[in-house]
Formats: structure tokens, sequence, C-alpha cells
């Protein structure tokens, strides 16, 4: 089994209030998706092992992001950041922290579903078809750009995954974000001159 793996390193802090780490797989690669992403005009997309390998520094720091219906993208509604990619086989695996202080709702809301029921999708641009008149479309280049934590049901690929990890102690303390008052999936596909929007 061959292992490709990419991370951000950032200073530990134990207890962090606002980080709550989670891992998922967020996409196979050199495997057609099961069904047609949104914009993909029908067609099912497939992203190649070597696509996935170059882009997984542009992978990292990039937010993941969620719809209060859990069934799509929201890229304007980022709950979370992307700190590590893996590719081990044809699963690209990720991990991160949840802003847990700052999406109590999101938090609580992914801890009372029933294991296995979420999922991820990808976030890509400047993606290149290799050809768009085939059945399945190949990306043969793109940059990750962000991910979105949905149904698993609903992502391109069934065998995504997400999870929080279990529960640690963080710090309770003071809010110091107030004032001075004291108040408190898309990606763009490239062929021939023709660009088309696409999320997984």
């Amino acid at each position: 089994m061959k292992l490709d793996a990419m991370a951000m390193e950032l200073p530990v802090v134990h207890g962090h209030p606002n980080r709550v780490p989670f891992e998922g797989v967020l996409t196979l690669v050199d495997v057609p998706s099961d069904k047609a992403p949104s914009g993909s005009r029908g067609h099912r997309v497939v992203l190649t092992k070597t696509a996935a390998e170059a882009a997984l520094p542009s992978l990292l720091g990039m937010a993941v992001d969620f719809r209060p219906d859990w069934e799509g993208h929201d890229a304007r509604t980022k709950c979370g950041i992307l700190t590590e990619a893996d590719i081990v086989g044809q699963r690209l695996v990720v991990s991160g922290y949840l802003y847990g202080r700052d999406f109590p709702e999101v938090e609580e809301k992914l801890r009372s579903l029933p294991p296995g029921s979420m999922g991820m999708s990808y976030e890509l641009a400047d993606a290149h078809v290799e050809d768009m008149r085939a059945q399945v479309w190949k990306l043969t280049r793109a940059t990750f750009t962000g991910a979105a934590i949905l149904l698993r049901e609903k992502a391109a690929y069934k065998q995504t995954a997400f999870r929080l990890k279990p529960h640690v102690a963080r710090k309770r303390g003071v809010n110091m974000a107030a004032d001075a008052t004291g108040a408190s999936g898309r990606f763009a596909a490239v062929y021939r001159g023709v660009q088309v929007l696409l999320a997984s």
C-alpha cells in the first residue's frame, strides 16, 4: 500500500476551546463518483490519483463548510479547517478541527447523529477535464479550495466519511471577543475554452 501524506503543523494547545478534532474520507481517487456532482451536466467524475497527489498542498489550511440541512455546500459558512491530508490506497483521508466554540450547534448535531451517517465532498478550482465528451469526466488537474460536511447519502461518493473525535476536556473562560463597549462545490472544469462550475 502506498501512502502519500501532507500536514501543516499547528502549535499544541491542550484543551483549546475552539478546536474539536475530526477525521474523514474526503473522496476516492481513480474511482468514478457514484452520481454526477452538481454542475457536471449529468456526468459522473473521476479524480485521478496523479491529480490528487499534486493538489494535496492546496488542501491544507482550507475550510470545511456546511449547510443547515446537511445536503450540500455553502462556502460562506466555514466551520472548521483542514490540517492534514493522506492518500491511502484509493482513499483521500483528511483531518482537522471544527470550530466548536463558534459553532456549538454544529458540534452538538454531529455528535447526535448515528455513526456512519455523515460524509464529505470536495471543492475545487481550475480543474481540467481530459475529454468533456466522455461519459465519465476524468479530472487530470485541480486545486482544492475547501470541503463540505454533509449527509453521506447526498455526497457524490457514497464511501466518504466524517466523524468528530471523542470528547476531550476543553478550556472554558471569559469571552474575549467583545468589542470596546463590552458587547458581547464547486470547481471550474476547463476544456477547450469552456468553463463549467462543478461541486462534488
